[in-house]
C-alpha cells in the first residue's frame, strides 16, 4: 500500500520541478511579463489546472523553493544542539545559506534570475511579502522555543533583525566576519533578556 503513495509523491515532486524549470527557462528567455501560465503548462506538458495545483500563482513559479526555505529556518531554531542559543543557531543557518548562494552566484542563470526579480515589480512585491511571511513564522518558532506568547515583541524583533542581517551579510566582503559581528549584537541583547532560557 505504501509503494503507490511513495510513487505518487515522487511523481508530484517531478511535476512540480519540471514546471518550475520550464517557467524559469521561459521567463529568462522571453521575459516574465511576456509569458503566461498556459505557456509554462504547455512547456511542462501539463494542464493549467495541474499547474495551479502545484503553484497558487504565476509569481510562485519563480520562488519554487520558498516553503523549503521557511521550513529550514524553523528547523534551525527547533533542532539546534543543546546549549546553543537561538541567535547562534540563526547565524550558522544564515552563513550556510550564504555559502550556497555564493555557489549559485557563479551560475550566469542565477544573475539573470536576480536581475529579473529586481526588474519586475510583481516579483519584487511577491519576494517582499514572502520574506515578511517567513519573519512571522520564524518569530512564532522562537516564541515556542522560549515559552513566550506568539505575539512576543522580542521574538518578533529577533526574527526581523536576523533576516535583515542576512542582507547585510550577503553584501559584505567577508560574510563570516559580518555575521559574527551582527549576531554578536543580537546575542548579547538576547542574553540580557532571556538568560533564564
Amino acid at each position: 500500500m505504501t509503494e503507490p503513495t511513495g510513487r505518487r509523491e515522487r511523481k508530484k515532486a517531478q511535476t512540480r520541478q519540471s514546471l518550475a524549470d520550464a517557467a524559469l527557462q521561459l521567463f529568462l528567455e522571453r521575459g516574465y511579463d511576456q509569458i503566461g501560465v498556459k505557456d509554462v503548462a504547455d512547456a511542462a506538458d501539463v494542464s493549467v489546472t495541474t499547474l495551479f495545483k502545484h503553484f497558487p500563482s504565476k509569481e510562485a513559479l519563480v520562488f519554487d523553493q520558498d516553503d523549503d526555505l521557511e521550513a529550514a529556518l524553523v528547523a534551525a531554531v527547533h533542532n539546534r544542539p543543546p546549549g546553543q542559543s537561538i541567535p547562534h543557531a540563526l547565524r550558522e543557518h544564515i552563513l550556510l545559506k550564504q555559502t550556497q548562494l555564493a555557489v549559485n552566484a557563479a551560475d550566469p542563470r542565477f544573475a539573470a534570475f536576480a536581475r529579473m526579480v529586481q526588474d519586475t515589480p510583481a516579483l519584487r512585491d511577491y519576494a517582499h511579502r514572502m520574506w515578511t511571511r517567513h519573519e512571522t513564522t520564524l518569530a512564532r518558532a522562537i516564541a515556542e522555543e522560549v515559552g513566550a506568547p506568539g505575539d512576543d515583541i522580542t521574538c518578533a524583533a529577533l526574527a526581523r533583525f536576523a533576516l535583515e542581517a542576512r542582507i547585510l551579510i550577503q553584501r559584505h566582503a567577508d560574510p563570516r566576519r559580518a555575521a559574527e559581528e551582527a549576531f554578536a549584537l543580537l546575542e548579547h541583547g538576547w542574553a540580557a533578556l532571556h538568560t533564564h532560557h
